[in-house]
């Protein structure tokens, strides 16, 4: 059980500390708020749970269906570019007027979970593995895998938000215009490779 449970903390590490469109809204949201990870790993854990449960009912098929994907990329994609932009647009009111986004941590994380095609395929391949190998366990080993596997997320995010929350005084204007403009390229750029991605389904 402790290699088990051992395993699942490394790749869950390995998965969530991957830069990508959750990692990036952490540190947008983490700006105003130090707690924020928190709040995005809640979201993330709203769609994560019934997806680990879909998957260990036996739905990992379904998630790696072309049409499953594809729906979700040119979903997942435009809702990150439209994200990225209106992120762009605002970036200097967050700064010089103290304006947030408009939205919240927990709805964040929940966006950048459930239209991220790479997140849903995750679960659906080496997610699988985890959720098989908790089989040899009972519902007790998938008991005990959902709770590490967030405490991953919550640890890392919560990790990155305190981290800019406590260090932004630090940084000069401009360095904040630029981190924001970075995150707002960063979720586009996420945006249009989901796009692409899964347009290449159909070729």
């Amino acid at each position: 059980m402790l290699s088990f449970l051992f395993s699942v903390f490394i790749i869950s590490f390995s998965g969530v500390m991957l830069p990508g469109p959750m990692f990036t809204i952490t540190v947008a949201k983490s700006y105003k708020s130090r707690f924020a990870g928190i709040g995005v790993t809640i979201g993330h854990a709203i769609i994560e749970i019934p997806l680990m449960l879909l998957i260990y009912f036996g739905f990992a098929r379904f998630f790696q269906h072309n049409l499953v994907q594809l729906l979700l990329s040119v979903v997942g994609g435009s809702m990150l570019i439209w994200l990225g932009i209106g992120m762009f647009r605002i970036r200097a009111s967050i700064i010089e007027r103290g304006k947030d986004l408009p939205y919240n941590a927990v709805t964040a994380g929940v966006v950048t979970s459930a239209l991220n095609p790479f997140f849903i395929l995750w679960w659906a391949t080496v997610g699988s593995m985890l959720i098989m190998n908790s089989l040899e366990f009972g519902i007790v080993g998938f008991a005990l895998l959902v709770p590490v596997h967030l405490l991953c997320d919550a640890v890392w995010l919560l990790f990155v938000s305190m981290l800019v929350y406590k260090t932004q005084s630090l940084w000069g204007r401009k360095f904040q215009e630029g981190l924001f403009t970075a995150c707002s390229l960063l979720l586009i750029g996420f945006g249009g490779w989901f796009l692409v991605s899964g347009l290449q389904l159909m070729v």
